[in-house]
């Protein structure tokens, strides 16, 4: 794969998770926010995928490292290490299947267990396109996260409704936690330093790491 040979300068690098059952869409969130894309044919994600987009708020640099997790049970083993370091994540169902909705305690429990205490989350209904197909109302998914205390939003990955306010919502919100509260702040997502991009916007892998490349756009929350 060629190189650019660029660096790209950032303020904070900062490890974003969808989780979700499968078939939920979280690939397709994933695309079209980092490449605009949306492929009516995607597969099942096998271990993590991941792509990154650099996002500009209050004048600092972000690299949102966005890792799609595979929503298979057996899966979970390989994938329960990506949640460690994950300042934020996106915990999606799908309106049409309430069986997706029923299975959100798990994700977040999920979520408890393996990602920073810190963590901002945002249950996300996605396939709002498919509103005449709806098992899960809107009001049952804004209960949930008023429960848990979490932010709550309905998207469209098909018609790309409210997927870079999904994206971008969550990166307000842990640009205010933890940069404006700098105490709560993790070591680990805290880089002033220059990234490198080699071109490359998305990736699959198998095994754990920690190291990703590439982004698609930037936008500015000034």
């Amino acid at each position: 794969m060629a190189s650019t040979g660029a660096d790209d300068l950032y303020d904070y690098i900062w490890k974003v998770v969808l989780v979700g059952d499968s078939g939920v869409g979280k690939t397709n969130l994933l695309s079209r926010f980092t490449k605009n894309e949306f492929n009516s044919e995607s597969k099942s994600t096998i271990g993590v995928e991941f792509a990154t987009r650099h996002v500009t708020i209050k004048g600092k640099t972000i690299r949102a490292q966005i890792w799609d997790t595979a929503g298979q049970e057996r899966y979970r083993a390989i994938t329960a290490v990506y949640y460690r370091g994950a300042v934020g994540a996106l915990v999606v169902y799908d309106i049409t299947k309430s069986q997706t909705f029923d299975n959100l305690n798990k994700w977040l429990q999920e979520l408890k267990d393996h990602a920073d205490s810190s963590a901002r989350i945002m249950i996300v209904g996605n396939k709002s396109d498919l509103r005449h197909l709806r098992a899960v109302t809107q009001e049952e998914g804004r209960l949930l996260a008023e429960k848990h205390k979490y932010s709550f939003i309905e998207t469209s990955a098909l018609d790309a409704s409210n997927v870079g306010e999904a994206f971008n919502n969550l990166l307000v919100d842990i640009f205010k936690s933890q940069v404006e509260d700098p105490t709560v702040l993790p070591p680990s997502s805290q880089h002033q330093s220059a990234g490198h991009n080699n071109g490359q916007t998305s990736s699959r892998v198998q095994l754990p790491r920690e190291d990703a490349s590439g982004q698609q756009g930037g936008q500015c929350f000034c």
